[in-house]
């Protein structure tokens, strides 16, 4: 308190000096409001996200796709693959897929593989000797060779044909009939029919070429 001031000019000046200092909290906090709005308003929106299915580990060529092959993962809209697979459950991988890569339509067994072989078509072969099946890996080319089982003469029916997808888990060793394992290929239009019309009443191997 100051002396010599009477006590009403004394509660003026306290009365002064409480209102000096809380328009001074108010405006600093006016200030800290405005500073927060500007950076929301300048700071760019969260993006949009989609849901995708990513592989939980990595993955072979051939596997047959269960539940706890892939997870859901929430991906940025406009990074996330056009092609992306909405359901995969009991699809067969095309080609390998590892772990966290987003699982597209383009690698799995189905009408959209032959976007990934443009001018091919896409077909799978039965090959009566499932283990000469699981020496195959995508992206191998080779001969197949038709054998007519009745006079043992063989002849190629089809040059430099693509391998697009291999079976795993096939038992090893001959299997007539409905047995052996299926090989997804990509070859022309021309092969397709020729190799087709042989499996119907041949056996079909496969041979590379040095």
């Amino acid at each position: 308190m100051l002396p010599g001031l009477p006590p009403t000019r004394r509660r003026l000046r306290a009365v002064r000096h409480q209102l000096r200092r809380r328009r001074r909290l108010i405006a600093a906090a006016l200030v800290a409001a405005a500073t927060v709005s500007a950076l929301r308003t300048l700071a760019p929106p969260a993006p949009d996200t989609v849901d995708v299915l990513v592989a939980a580990r990595d993955l072979p060529s051939g596997t047959r796709l269960a539940d706890d092959d892939l997870v859901r993962r929430a991906f940025p809209a406009d990074l996330a693959p056009p092609d992306a697979a909405t359901a995969a459950t009991g699809r067969v991988l095309a080609a390998p897929v590892g772990r966290g890569e987003v699982l597209t339509d383009v690698r799995v067994v189905g009408p959209a593989l032959a976007l990934a072989q443009p001018g091919e078509t896409i077909l799978p072969v039965r090959l009566p000797d499932a283990g000469m099946a699981m020496l195959l890996r995508p992206g191998d080319e080779v001969d197949l060779v038709a054998t007519d089982p009745g006079t043992g003469t063989s002849a190629v029916v089809a040059r430099d044909v693509t391998v697009l997808a291999t079976p795993t888990g096939a038992p090893e060793g001959p299997a007539g009939g409905s047995g052996g394992a299926l090989v997804v290929i990509g070859a022309s239009a021309a092969e397709a029919i020729e190799i087709s019309g042989a499996a119907l009443s041949q056996f079909l191997t496969v041979s590379w070429d040095r």
